[in-house]
């Protein structure tokens, strides 16, 4: 009993300074037969002794993990003397023994002390091994996320002139290109509805939380309270706070974001799969291409061709499918009126209104113009189903020439005043007579733009557009521009991607 006492307390100690919490290994065993209990010193001690000896050369041997088996055991105990089992190493069971097992077979397999020694060295030295490789990691990671601020940083400074001459662009034009290419970056390859990878994700959030940073630092001082003086004169106490729009339409942006990036976390176990370029997909053989009834992707050819079951897809997926389609759609609608909203309140160049045509009716072509003045009730959905617009470059194209025509008529509705910029138009739009030719030919037109946006969605930036966020110089509306602006891509695509899905379900299941 001394001898276990000793021998436990030994290994008690190794196991606290090797960092491991200590289980006992040494189990006294409950004797079947009192006729044990009266075993001879000299026996117990020469197992004892036989025993150590076998731990010992046993260690040399010993490989992690290794249990004996229960045929072992029983067979070493079948010997009293010669080999040491457990029994040898028994003592009767008295009321402060620890452990109440009844049957050998039931216990956890053991090890001796020279084996736990073993352990307890190499998996220390193995964990110290991975700690330091760890700490490495993240020294180098840090490193490179250090040089990647670096370039960032070099690059703001330098406006993208790599050359140092100062003929880089501005602050609010970098933040939004670096956005911009940002998202070409994370989001450029993904032309599936599938998680993106764990690296994209990071590198998305990283960044966009670098970019976004700036915001924090935006802002604008309101009055708090007043306070009187000693000698009577009440002044106001200013304090800063977030600029007013980005206060309002950052946080909305961020949870779109991460609406966006939820939807397509979504699709991890789905029912239907891609074909590289209208190939059979790789990993499955139950149907061939699709290519041939998704007609519409043919004009791009790298788009990857969704294949489903030759039955279709289940109830369940189809009304998955719709629900974030439906949700995809409100974020789309969402971050379009965002950008909508930040590119009206951007200043109009100077260089945009100096290039407007003399006269909207040249600008806007008389057909068009006639279908605009001479009708009473004018509807703007009737003129575009009229004008028959066949592709998107023409609808772009529309589009710049009924721009340029609003803000002719605009400009020539204040035509009495000397200053032309755009400041001066829109500060006096409110005293224009309403029933001002040219003030009915603006509003119609502005309202034929907004259906002409409405009915195409997918619709590039106008010239107007492009010269506002190009001359622009506030950097928070840059970064809310491109923020709204890559989201509404990504949103726009998202949908567009379960149609894809929805048009070869469809087709699957008529040819049925």
């Amino acid at each position: 009993m001394l001898r276990r006492e000793l021998f436990q307390t030994v290994l008690r100690l190794l196991a606290f300074f090797n960092g491991f919490e200590f289980k006992s290994v040494l189990h006294p065993l409950k004797l079947e037969s009192d006729s044990n209990n009266d075993l001879k010193k000299n026996g117990v001690e020469s197992s004892n002794k036989a025993q150590m000896d076998n731990l010992s050369n046993s260690d040399e041997n010993y490989d992690l993990g290794y249990q004996p088996s229960p045929t072992s055991i029983d067979q070493n105990d079948q010997s009293t003397t010669g080999t040491p089992g457990y029994s040898t190493l028994s003592d009767p069971i008295d009321d402060h023994s620890c452990c109440s097992e009844a049957s050998p077979s039931h216990w956890p397999a053991t090890r001796s002390g020279a084996q736990i020694q073993a352990v307890l060295t190499r998996l220390g030295t193995k964990q110290r091994k991975s700690n330091a490789d760890e700490k490495l990691d993240d020294l180098e990671s840090l490193d490179l996320e250090l040089e990647m601020m670096k370039e960032r940083f070099a690059k703001l400074l330098l406006g993208e002139d790599m050359s140092g001459s100062g003929k880089g662009v501005c602050t609010a034009v970098t933040i939004s290109n670096s956005i911009t290419n940002l998202y070409a970056t994370v989001f450029g390859q993904n032309l599936r509805l599938e998680p993106l990878n764990p690296e994209e994700k990071a590198l998305w959030k990283r960044e966009m939380d670098c970019l976004l940073s700036v915001c924090d630092f935006i802002v604008e001082f309101t009055p708090t309270k007043s306070q009187n003086l000693s000698n009577g004169t009440a002044v106001e106490i200013m304090e800063s706070r977030t600029r007013s729009d980005i206060y309002i339409n950052l946080p909305a942006l961020r949870k779109l974001d991460a609406m966006l990036i939820e939807i397509l976390d979504s699709f991890q176990d789905r029912e239907f799969w891609y074909a590289e370029q209208g190939s059979m997909s790789s990993n499955s053989t139950r149907t061939g291409s699709f290519r041939r009834v998704v007609q519409r992707n043919d004009e791009k050819w790298w788009v990857p061709v969704p294949c489903v079951p030759p039955s279709g897809l289940s109830e369940k997926a189809r009304k998955h499918l719709r629900h974030k389609r439906d949700c995809a759609n409100q974020i789309h609608k969402a971050s379009m009126a965002i950008n909508s909203s930040v590119l009206a309140e951007m200043e109009i160049p100077d260089s945009y209104m100096a290039s407007l045509p003399k006269s909207g009716r040249a600008s806007i072509g008389d057909p068009t113009y006639r279908s605009m003045y001479t009708t009473e009730k004018f509807s703007p959905d009737h003129l575009l189903d009229c004008l028959k617009i066949t592709s998107e470059h023409e609808a772009l194209e529309l589009a710049d020439r009924v721009e340029a025509s609003l803000y002719t008529w605009r400009r020539k509705a204040c035509m009495s005043h000397s200053k032309s910029s755009w400041g001066m138009v829109k500060d006096l739009m409110s005293d224009v007579d309403r029933s001002d030719k040219n003030h009915i030919l603006a509003e119609r037109a502005g309202s034929l733009l907004f259906a002409l946006k409405q009915r195409y969605p997918e619709l590039a930036q106008t010239s107007l557009d492009t010269c506002k966020i190009q001359y622009n110089r506030d950097v928070g509306q840059a970064i809310l521009e491109s923020y709204s602006r890559v989201l509404e891509g990504l949103a726009f695509n998202i949908v567009a991607w379960i149609e894809d899905v929805f048009f070869v379900d469809r087709t699957i299941r008529n040819q049925e």
